[in-house]
Parts: C-alpha cells; structure tokens; sequence
C-alpha cells in the first residue's frame, strides 16, 4: 500500500526540520514537496546540516511557493504541514485547502475560533471563511472531532502545556474561579525560532533567565483562554508570563488556581488520567515532578500536581519538547488520529536521555 504523499511548507526553520524528522520516521508518510521563502533553490542539506549525506532528502531542493501553485501540488501531494508566519500560512494553506489537500496549520491562523479575538491579536485574517472548519489539534481533547478533519490548527506550545494540566481540573470542578489563573512558563530558546537575533545569541541566552510580553500582552494568552474557558463552561482569563530558559528545547510550565475545599493531589491525579488517557501523556504519581530532560525530542508530555493546603493552591506541573509535543510530534499526532491510525505511529515515545 503506497504512503501518503507529503508537502511541507516552511521546511528550513527548527519546526520544518523537526517535521522532516519525524515524517521520515513515519511508516505512512513520504515526504515529496518542501517549500520555503529566503532559502528557495537551496538543498535541504544545505539548510539544514543534520541531513547532509541522508539518501532521499539531503539533495532535496526547497521550491517557492505561492497561491498559484496549490492547483500544481493537488495530483502530487495528499496532505501539506504549513509551518510559515502568521497570515502567510493562511493564505497558502487556504489555497492547498481548496485544491483538496488536507492541511495541517502549525501557525496560530485557524487556532482561534472567533474572528475578532483572532483580529485583535494578530491583524486581518486572510482566509476568515475557514475558522469554522478548523479542528483544534490537541489530541487527546479532540479526537474525536480530529476524524477525517481536512484542516487542523495545531496547538501553540506554550496553550499545549498549559491546557494539559488545567483541563482536567476545570472539567472534574476541583478548582474554584474566584480569582485568576496564573500560568508560568519557561521556553528554550529554539522557541523564539531560527531567525537570528541579540536576545538569542550565546553570551546573551546561555547563563540567564528573563521574562518577555508579560501581563497579558504574549499572543498565546487567548488560546489558553479559549480552551480553558471551554473546559470550565464559562469565560475565564489567565495571567501567562513566558520567561526565556537557557536550554535549546523544552518547556516548562506551572500553573496556579484555587483549590476547592479539602482537595487533595490524588483528586488531581484521578482527573487527569481519566481525561488524559493516552500513549504519549505521564501522569506523574504524587511526590514526583516533571522534567524537560525527560521529555526531550519525544512527542511525551509529563504532569504533575501538588496541593498547597497554607495557600489554598493547586499547582499543575508540565513538561513538553516545544518543538516536539509543542508543535512537530503532536502535528503528526492530529494527523494520526485524522487518518484513522495510532495516535503515537511515527512519533517518539522515548525521550533522548541524557
């Protein structure tokens, strides 16, 4: 039985190489297409070096590519993974959408359900007409939705390892709503993508921590909001503060609520492994917490909690690769479960350690 015919479209950033990984994994998939923008007519090894010398794909050329060329792709390709800036991916995967391609988006353009959240955030949307058609890619959420879909929005990685362990809280009502959750998260720093720039050079990443667009202002806040806010039946609001983590890889997120009276971390525990059944979560026993060496070029994610009887808190832990689980490995994961397979083939469930 042939595998099915792969386009990737921003193949030279640290997602599109981390795709080109993982689809070469994958015993359904053949990647056949890579499209880029600055990097057009070079060779894959070329771009990125860890190819160089692989059969198949090292000498593979990356092509421009632009709305007038979704039509060309519709008898060579079966499905397209647009990892390209916000708007771009719309514009283009609206068109490979309409050529009858499936499309996986990695950007934040279908993740948003209501326009004008979406407009406030992010400016004009190029292709409004397909929110509606859009499933949000988080699989265990979602799997059910994710069957056959035709256009998934991959999650963010910093919602995906927020969303995770809140959840389940929000769900089994063992949190109460009358103050804010906060959501603390630390990013490697491929996180920021390859683009060069100061914040991200050596000297200056590798021996600090800082905080960036904290107090409402990162663009990730509204997709936690709205996913949260569907778990719990009612609108909620966060206070998300990102911080800048001197590791290339991985995320790291804490997130903070009201426990109700008298919970305790099993309670925690209990919910979440009966909302998060799946190959590729941890559920953590009490007393054990999460690490991001441990989840480390796999699609896993590990979550734990604890319960603050002083403060009345309850603390949800979780660690993903944010370039793994937090956009690659859970992409190839929506696309699984949209084509009827299992939700980890092709996907790494062992974490590189050390």
């Amino acid at each position: 039985m042939s595998r099915l015919k792969v386009a990737l479209l921003g193949a030279a950033g640290y997602t599109g190489a981390e795709l080109i990984r993982l689809i070469d994994l994958h015993p359904e998939l053949e990647l056949v297409y890579v499209g880029a923008r600055e990097n057009a007519g070079q060779t894959l090894g070329n771009v990125i070096p860890a190819l160089e010398g692989v059969r198949g794909l090292s000498q593979m050329v990356l092509e421009s590519f632009d709305e007038g060329d979704a039509e060309k792709l519709r008898d060579r390709v079966d499905v397209a993974f647009t990892a390209l800036p916000h708007a771009a991916s719309a514009r283009l995967g609206g068109a490979l959408y309409d050529a009858g391609i499936q499309v996986l988006d990695l950007s934040a353009d279908f993740r948003l359900r209501d326009l004008g959240t979406y407009e406030t955030w992010y400016g004009p949307h190029p292709r409004p007409d397909l929110l509606a058609q859009a499933v949000y890619g988080l699989p265990e959420l979602y799997a059910k939705q994710l069957e056959g879909a035709r256009l998934i929005a991959c999650p963010g990685c910093y919602p995906t390892s927020a969303i995770l362990p809140l959840v389940p809280l929000l769900r089994a009502g063992l949190v109460t709503l009358d103050h804010p959750i906060i959501v603390d998260s630390k990013s490697g720093v491929s996180g920021a993508g390859r683009k060069p720039g100061a914040a991200y050079h050596l000297p200056e990443a590798a021996e600090g921590m800082r905080p960036y667009k904290v107090a409402g202002t990162h663009r990730h806040t509204p997709e936690i909001e709205q996913e949260i806010s569907v778990a719990a039946g009612r609108a909620l609001s966060v206070l998300f503060t990102p911080q800048l983590a001197p590791m290339s890889r991985g995320i790291l997120t804490n997130v903070y609520a009201s426990a109700r009276a008298g919970l305790k971390a099993k309670d925690c525990l209990e919910a979440a492994r009966s909302v998060l059944d799946s190959d590729l979560i941890t559920i953590l026993p009490e007393g054990r917490l999460p690490d991001t060496l441990h989840v480390r070029g796999s699609g896993r994610a590990q979550i734990g909690y604890a319960v603050d009887e002083r403060t009345g808190l309850v603390l949800g832990m979780c660690t993903i690769d944010n370039l793994a689980r937090g956009a690659s490995a859970q992409a190839i994961c929506a696309l699984n479960l949209s084509r009827g397979w299992q939700l980890s083939t092709g996907v790494p469930r062992i974490a590189q350690f050390p």
